[in-house]
């Protein structure tokens, strides 16, 4: 507290005390004076931070004030105050001791005696209490330590109003133990000081956790008490899955045991930690012996009982994940749950539900003789229950015993958890009140049965006096309690207050201390017992001999036992004793009743499948076949192909349109409805629909395998066993059949209009079976009795599920493949913990697919979010063998599997080599045929039933046997599919033997049904799978979404329903990969052939500016300096073709996207790179060579014009000086006539020397004697023969002559064969690509050069090579003497009119009128700056920047229209053009696409330039930018020259070109006649120079935006329309049958191939006698067993099937759609009349379906053809 708080004036009592008084009173004030009474002080209020204190008057009149000290330890301070006030000490330390010390002090400032006194100030309550810890039986508690001098604190702790334990402690916390489970507690603390005094007490109040409450918590299980763990939940993977991380902590155990459960490995019981399994003895103690220690040393680990684990995670767990724990726990041979203990409620549970899944199969001793066996649910099974009990602590383990009665002596197994198990000895928690059940059946060995007849054995853990209500149970189920005891109450109220139907059993230990025979027999004789129904275990009775006796009363009562209740009858029971059953749940009760609706009306299950799912029958197999039969076209004989082919989808119509007169049935519309409804109610019906479905199958299954045993007795019934086998293969009825229904039904209604009000109905179906996919059900990818793909129904529903995952969409793919019934299912089942059905009698048919969640964790490291997981039935199945294609089915389905899969597992039985055999062909041929598409799966073969640890190093020799089986089966592949390149399996794949086979033990531990399954078996597939989701994690792609899964799906599909896999596989994703690299090579194509076109613009530049003033170069010569820019060429193309190489490495090296589809074209690309580099490189050279000629001879021109200027300028200078000596001033007119006359007379002197002349015609003669040279004799005999001169003259026409080709032409005539495939190229586009080269270097207007004929035979030999074509010599020669004659005369007219310009007579007189000028400047000393600085502009800059601007705008041009969509490739400019062709509607157009191909595609493209640039400001952009950069160039090249010395204004003039001489081609015609008569000044020129470039500036710009594009066109160097059309035409090579240009990337691919053929018929083919258009389309040709015949197969029949043998480098897939050529079926059908009459033929008979065919539908299957969105 402030001392200065409270205090107060003083009065001014020392005036007062010093005034005079009277003597009465002199004596009185006095004594005032001289003494001061102490104060009476007394304590008013203690309070916490206060105390108060009163003070007594004084009875003197003097006044007095008080003054309070005060003081602890800690703290000091002080108050004044008036004489009797009271006074109130704030700020004060609770519960401390404080002094006080109280004085009066007089007016006069004297001071009475201190008044002391001490008082603690109250203390506080302890403040901040959190209680921490909580458990079943423990808190703690922990607070503040409160302000004070406390000495302790006191903690009490209550429970319903009376104290439970109170604690004193002088620390801040306190613990408390052994607490109840689940009460509330009150909590009190209070702080007691030193004198005793204790604070009020502060208080909170807490709930000890239940011991579940507890368990939860130490298992990280509590948030899945209310929000139950689900089955996805449980399967999926993350990083525990794929790890050997041992428990480490107790929340890792429950996850421990999930983990081992499910891939049913019977340790999964075995929890035991790291940690607790270390030891606790100290070793670091010494050697010598403690025994103490060793005898008292606790097992101090707080290992968990198993048994509190297992119901713990029941508690937790849905109804379905109890359900799949309960069956797979039976696989185990573990006891399940029979009665679930909730210790919320003190209510437990009868868990019907979660046992209603398991089947079991025994043989009873009826059937020991037929071999026959009993298989039926468990739950109905009418078997009868014997339960084990006890009644208080027993020193005999009953579950022990249990484990000892039911297992063979040879094969102990631990069914139930007892005492000496691991973690059996830790105390329950929780799991007192378990009832478990498991059960003994018979496998018909008598010797090996310990009991004859099925038994059920129940066993109650604790002690029946807690849980009487189970005990009751089990007495009103069970044929006979057995009750385990050490003690028995002779009153023994509970054993004899139950309403008693089971017999009764006492089994004692008479070793026990509480033994005691006397409350037996008490016992006994109260329940009436006999002496049969007592058990002791005797000293004399060892164990075996006490198991013995026990089982033979156990066998007694079930030979002949009162009471049987199956398990699902005990409900009612339960309900009874208030037993509460898991099947209660309204939505399990709601899933039962409508599954029950549907499944109850099943009595024959053909019948059944007729009526209520009528439309996966005989419609669908029809329509299977019809299917397949258009792909395949085996019965088309001699019919139309495309007529037979539209009656095929007629007759498909039919069947659809009979699917949709089938109203939906009762059945489905029942089904439909159940499965839209919520998740839960969907899934409880499902799983009883498939449970009611599998029982009906059961049955119906057990009675036909009696009625085929007793038929196969009689040979005579041969006919009869065939039907009852059919019935056995058709008697499966299952879930999986009304998805199909629904499947078809879906189907269907898309054959309806899309308004139809059925269609819109059923449209929501797709989404939910992808739904139910996300759920955790299977989807059927393939139906196994119809061997087919209901491939819509399928798409439809991936697209949904994509739609509910995404973005989340990536997977991989995992899938079986395997003979039948070798366990793969099973393979699946254990590895991923899933449900695939493997019933006895339930062999998968077809292939479902499954979706297994990835923990978020781990997503980004595999790539992908769920694992698809895929089963199929077996190959070399009996149903199947005895069809003649069950090869090819088998081959259908694996190569569809392996092409859906990442990984593919071949599970292989290892006991019949002949089926190995047979499945390894099966497989490689999928692989091979994935190899050859571009997939990349990977395989791991999987052998069965290998029992023997060192079977790895056994079976070395079988692993080389393997692989030489695999290579031999490779080979034979390799040639059914004409792969012949395949020598071995690592041909195909990657495969090690020592890393590709896993060995796996036998399914089973034992004899079945009692034996458990192999630990050993499911150890070593959980090695398999981490192998498996290791190589998964290493896959290349990361692309594999599911919508691409679903259009792998649906290409393999189509390309297996061909014979043909490889040749017929077409697939969007490698077509979108495979456009993708054309795409990206195309660019760098484009990139590489525009740095060129710069570098060569630049070097010709160079070249035409060498030996002028502007030239840079320090080299002289010629002919070094155009070695120098060669050898800079190959550098740059050196470069060019290294980055674009390594583009395409590092292109094929990334993850994303599907490069790795289309690795196989690598090759073809680098060579089409190389190529391109040579093409490049020889167009280089020839340019620079031509423009280093032309300048040699432009040397001479300009040295003789210099000399001719020089002798006129010095002419003119004599004249001035002569008319200036006249002294008289001259006028103009004057000036004019003197300079006329001096003209005339210096060009009389002067001798002009004409042009050196090349004879063009000898020159280019000689080039085409070299070029044919090699042809032979008769080549040079031809050329010989005419003069070129006479050659070329009119058009071309070819005549062959000699008797065998006529006869060949007249044979063709007879047959009206038309010769297609290898048609003699037509001359024109040959002459017409030719004349587009010699326009192009009239364009350039320089001299002819010899480089121009070379490059003109270049193109007609690669042009003629192109075409393919073995050409006589004849017309090869003729077409050259045609060609280079019209192109001779060209260069001889382009030689003269360069000589015309160039002649130098001629050149000085159109300068006459500039040198007459400027002699008048000179003569009259005008200004010659301004004038002189415009004529550089115009004459020399301008023409120069112009020539630069075009020069740069083809290729601008070029790129800007490659970036359209229909320039990216050449797949992409089909689809245009035909897309324009279909908008327009013109006949012609088709006419001119179909018969002058490239004619016409040069049009379109001129066109689309033309189209795209008509708006000016497309090019003004690119003409600005270049027009900037050359103003730039030049004002940058002024300022240097600035910067240099130069002695007059010539030597500025030639800093400023050369500073420009590799940028600008300045004219030296130009240049020369500016610098003749120049006496500008420099400095002024440079100032009207600069003005003059920024003047030329606008002009340029403004000549730019008035010249029309079609004259830019004319002026530039790179013309796009060619580039255009090299680009999208490439190889130029057509389709052999139908004239498609081929669309194949890069300059040399392997094969050509085209997106969309078309009706021959449009190819001008006709039938040979009736003259009628063809309309078989190639694509459906190539797959029929028709033939045909050409020049090609010297006119001999040929099968179209076999194509490749006469045009190999041809690939014609087939019409994988077949709707693909729509499009020219529409034109075809719209035009025919008019392509007949073009063609001189007549109309095609047109197929009905072709008719039908919408212009919509054309342009929609142009759009799939091409990819075009």
């Amino acid at each position: 507290m402030d001392d200065s708080e409270g205090e107060e004036d003083f009065f001014d009592a020392q005036d007062s005390l010093l005034k005079p008084h009277s003597d009465e009173g002199d004596s009185s004030a006095s004594l005032q004076a001289d003494y001061v009474p102490p104060p009476e002080v007394t304590v008013l209020h203690v309070g916490s931070e206060t105390v108060s204190l009163e003070f007594e008057s004084s009875s003197s009149s003097v006044r007095y004030k008080l003054h309070v000290d005060y003081s602890c330890n800690t703290q000091r301070g002080s108050v004044d105050t008036d004489d009797s006030d009271s006074v109130e000490i704030k700020g004060l330390n609770p519960g401390t001791e404080y002094t006080f010390n109280i004085k009066r002090i007089s007016e006069n400032g004297t001071e009475s005696k201190a008044t002391s006194l001490s008082v603690f100030t109250e203390p506080v309550f302890p403040t901040g209490i959190t209680v921490s810890n909580i458990t079943s039986e423990s808190l703690s508690l922990q607070w503040d330590p409160p302000a004070g001098e406390v000495e302790s604190c006191i903690v009490t702790c209550c429970s319903g109003g009376e104290t439970v334990e109170e604690k004193t402690t002088n620390t801040n916390r306190v613990t408390f133990s052994s607490l109840k489970p689940g009460v509330s507690y009150s909590l009190h603390v209070s702080a007691k000081l030193r004198n005793r005094t204790t604070s009020t007490s502060a208080s909170i109040t807490v709930k000890t956790k239940t011991k579940l409450e507890s368990l939860l918590e130490d298992l990280g299980l509590t948030p899945y008490y209310r929000e139950k763990l689900t089955l996805s939940k449980i399967l999926e993977i993350d990083e525990k899955t794929i790890t050997d991380v041992p428990v480490k902590s107790k929340s890792d155990l429950p996850w421990y045991f999930l983990k081992k459960l499910m891939m049913v490995n019977v340790t999964a019981r075995n929890m035991k930690g790291s940690s607790t399994c270390e030891s606790t003895y100290d070793d670091s103690s010494g050697t010598e012996l403690d025994f103490s220690d060793i005898l008292d040393s606790p097992n101090t680990d707080d290992t968990l009982n198993p048994l509190d684990i297992i119901t713990a995670l029941f508690l937790c767990s849905d109804a379905f994940v109890q359900q799949e724990m309960a069956l797979k726990m039976s696989m185990c041979q573990f006891a399940v749950p029979l009665l679930l203990p909730s210790f919320n409620t003190e209510q437990c549970t009868l868990m019907l539900w979660a046992m209603r899944d398991i089947v079991k199969k025994y043989r009873p001793p009826a059937l020991s003789q037929s071999k026959g066996f009993i298989e039926e649910k468990i739950v109905d099974s009418q078997v009868p229950m014997i339960s084990f009990v006890r009644l208080g602590d027993c020193s005999l383990s009953k579950s022990e015993i249990l484990n000892k009665l039911l297992s063979n002596s040879q094969q102990y197994h631990d069914t139930f958890v007892h005492h000496n198990m691991e973690g059996g000895d830790s105390p329950k928690r929780i799991s007192n009140g378990l009832t478990e059940i498991t059960w003994y059946l018979p496998g018909g060995n008598r010797n090996m049965n310990h009991f004859n007849q099925p038994v059920a054995v129940a066993n109650l853990h604790g002690d029946i006096a807690s849980f009487e209500t189970q005990y009751s149970f089990l007495c009103q189920t069970s044929a006979a309690v057995f009750l385990f005891f050490d003690h028995l109450d002779s009153e023994c109220k509970i054993l004899s207050n139950q309403n008693q139907k089971a017999q009764i059993f006492l089994v004692g230990n008479s070793e026990s201390k509480n033994f005691s025979s006397n409350a037996l027999k008490s016992v006994a004789t109260k329940l009436g017992l006999t002496k049969n129904n007592i058990i002791i275990k005797t000293k004399e009775k060892n164990d075996a001999d006490f198991i013995k006796y026990l089982r033979k009363k156990v066998s007694d009562v079930i030979e002949n036992p009162q009471i049987k209740v199956p398990i699902a009858n005990m409900a009612d029971i339960a309900h009874e004793l208030g037993i509460l059953v898991d099947e209660d749940c309204p939505e399990c009760q709601a899933g039962k009743k409508s599954a029950d609706a549907i499944t109850e009306e099943i009595q024959d299950l053909r019948q059944y499948k007729e009526q209520q799912l009528p439309l996966q029958g005989q419609i669908w197999k029809e329509l299977t076949g019809l299917e397949k039969e258009e792909f395949r076209l085996h019965k088309v004989g001699s019919k139309n192909i495309e007529i037979y082919k539209s009656d095929l989808q007629e007759q498909k119509k039919k069947l659809r349109k009979k699917q949709n007169s089938f109203n939906l049935s009762p059945a489905m519309t029942c089904f439909i409805n159940e499965i839209s409804r919520p998740e839960i109610e969907r899934c409880y019906f499902l799983k009883w629909m498939r449970m009611n479905l599998d029982n009906i199958s059961r049955l119906k299954l057990s009675a036909l395998r009696e009625l085929y045993k007793e038929k196969c007795k009689d040979s005579a019934n041969k006919d009869e066993v065939k039907e009852i086998d059919r019935q056995l293969s058709n008697s499966s009825l299952g879930t999986e059949h009304f998805f199909r229904e629904m499947g078809q039904i879906y189907e269907a209604s898309l054959s309806l209009p899309e308004k139809h009000a059925s269609r819109k109905k059923l449209q929501h179906l797709p989404k939910l079976c992808g739904q139910l996919l996300l759920d955790g059900f299977p989807l059927e990818l393939v139906d196994g009795d119809a061997s087919n793909i209901p491939l819509r129904w399928v798409s439809d529903v991936l697209t949904q599920l994509n739609l509910l995952v995404s973005p989340k969409n990536k997977i991989r793919v995992v899938t079986v493949l395997g003979v039948q019934s070798t366990g793969k299912s099973t393979l699946l089942n254990t590895m991923f913990g899933v449900q695939f059905a493997v019933s006895s009698g339930r062999c998968t048919r077809g292939a479902f697919m499954l979706l297994i969640r990835l923990n978020e964790e781990i997503k980004g490291e595999f790539g992908c979010d769920f694992m698809v997981i895929i089963d199929t039935e077996g190959l070399k199945s009996p149903e199947l063998a005895q069809l003649d294609n069950s090869y090819q089915h088998d081959n259908e389905l694996a190569t569809l599997v392996v092409g859906l899969s990442d990984i593919t597992i071949i599970n292989i039985a290892m006991e019949n080599s002949t089926e190995m055999k047979d499945i390894l062909q099966i497989v490689v041929h999928a692989f091979l045929r994935m190899k050859e598409v571009g997939k990349k799966p990977k395989c791991q073969f999987v052998h069965q039933n290998v029992p023997d640890v060192s079977a790895h190093e056994k079976n070395l020799r079988d692993r080389k046997l393997l692989l030489e089986q695999l290579n031999e089966m490779t080979q034979a592949a390799a040639k059914m599919e004409k792969r012949e390149e395949n020598k071995s399996f690592t041909d195909v794949i990657k495969y090690s033997p020592d890393t590709g086979n896993c060995y796996v033990p036998g399914l089973w531990n034992g004899n079945p049904p009692m034996a458990p399954v192999n630990e050993g078996y499911s150890e070593t597939l959980y090695e398999l799978k981490k192998n498996i989701i290791q190589q998964l994690r290493e896959c290349v792609s990361s692309d594999n979404h599911l919508l691409g899964f679903k259009e792998w799906m649906t290409s393999l599909w189509k390309a297996v329903k061909h014979e043909n896999f490889i040749f017929s596989f077409r697939n969007s994703l490698v077509a979108d990969a495979y456009i993708k690299l054309c795409t990206e090579f195309n660019r760098w194509e484009w990139e590489f052939k525009k740095a060129m076109y710069s570098w060569i613009s630049n070097a010709e530049t160079k070249i035409s500016n060498f030996g002028t003033v502007a030239a840079k170069s320090q080299i002289s010569d010629m002919e070094e300096f155009l070695t120098q820019l060669k050898h800079e060429a190959t550098t740059e193309l050196s470069k060019w073709e290294k980055k674009l190489l390594d583009n395409l490495e590092e292109y094929f090296k990334q993850r994303d996207g599907h490069a790795y589809l289309v690795e196989g074209h690598k090759e073809e690309f680098k060579n089409s790179a190389k190529s391109l580099r040579r093409e490049l490189e020889n167009s280089v050279v020839n340019q620079l060579t031509a423009a280093a000629d032309i300048r040699r001879g432009m040397k001479e021109v300009e040295n003789i014009k210099e000399n001719h200027t020089k002798e006129i300028e010095k002419a003119v200078s004599e004249l001035i000086t002569e008319c200036r000596k006249k002294n008289v001033q001259m006028t103009d007119g004057e000036l004019e006539k003197e300079f006329d006359k001096m003209w005339s007379e210096t060009l009389r002197k002067m001798s002009f020397s004409e042009l050196q002349r090349i004879d063009v015609f000898t020159d280019v003669s000689h080039y085409l004697r070299e070029n044919v040279k090699n042809k032979g004799s008769h080549a040079c005999e031809i050329l010989s023969g005419k003069s070129l001169e006479k050659c070329g003259l009119a058009a071309f026409k070819y005549k062959p002559e000699g008797w065998g080709e006529t006869v060949k032409n007249k044979f063709k005539g007879w047959f009206n064969l038309q010769d297609p495939v290898k048609p003699r190229p037509k001359g024109a586009d040959i002459i017409a690509a030719c004349q587009d080269s010699v326009t192009n270097k009239k364009k350039r207007k320089t001299n002819y050069h010899n480089t121009y004929i070379q490059e003109i035979l270049r193109i007609i030999d690669e042009m003629l090579k192109k075409a393919d074509v073995n050409t006589d010599i004849e017309f090869e020669v003729s077409l050259k003497q045609h060609i280079c004659a019209d192109a001779a005369r060209n260069f001889q007219r382009m030689q003269e009119d360069f000589i015309q310009a160039n002649d130098p007579k001629i050149l000085l007189d159109k300068n006459k009128k500039k040198f007459c000028a400027d002699f008048k400047d000179v003569f009259h000393k005008r200004d010659q700056c301004q004038k002189k600085a415009e004529e550089f502009t115009e004459q020399c800059l301008k023409p120069a920047v112009e020539d630069f601007v075009y020069r740069c705008l083809g290729p601008n041009i070029t790129e800007e229209m490659m970036r359209s969509k229909a320039f990216s490739t050449r797949t992409s400019f089909q689809g245009s053009v035909l897309l324009d062709l279909l908008s327009k509607e013109d006949f012609n157009s088709y006419l001119s696409f179909t018969s002058k191909y490239e004619d016409y595609v040069k049009t379109w493209i001129l066109e689309q330039i033309k189209e795209h640039f008509s708006d000016a400001s497309k090019t003004s952009g690119y003409e600005e930018q270049h027009l900037k950069l050359s103003i730039k160039n030049i004002k940058d090249a002024m300022e240097k020259a600035k910067s240099e010395t130069s002695a007059d204004l010539k030597t500025f003039v030639e800093h400023i070109c050369k500073e420009l001489g590799d940028k600008l081609v300045i004219s030296q015609d130009a240049l020369g006649a500016f610098m003749i008569l120049n006496n500008a000044d420099q400095e002024q020129f440079a100032g009207w120079l600069t003005e003059s470039v920024e003047k030329m500036e606008e002009t340029l710009k403004k000549k730019f935006k008035d010249t029309t594009f079609e004259r830019k066109l004319e002026h530039l160097c790179v013309n796009p329309q060619t580039e255009l059309f090299n680009r999208v035409v490439g190889c130029g090579k057509q389709c052999p049958f139908c004239q498609v240009p081929c669309e194949a990337g890069g300059g040399k691919h392997k094969d050509h191939f085209a997106s969309l053929h078309r009706p021959r018929g449009l190819g001008r083919y006709r039938w040979e006698r009736s003259e009628i258009l063809v309309t078989d389309i190639c694509t459906s040709a190539v797959i029929s067993e028709n033939a045909f015949r050409c020049s090609a197969t010297k006119y001999e029949w040929h099968p179209y099937k076999s194509y490749r043998e006469i045009f190999p480098d041809w690939h014609i897939p087939p019409d994988g759609s077949l709707e693909a050529s729509d499009f020219w079926k529409y034109v075809m059908y719209k035009y025919n009349r008019d392509f007949a009459e073009a063609y001189k033929a007549k109309p095609a008979d047109i197929p009905r379906s072709w008719k039908k065919i919408t212009k919509k539908q054309a342009e929609t299957s142009l759009k799939n053809s091409f990819n075009i969105s």
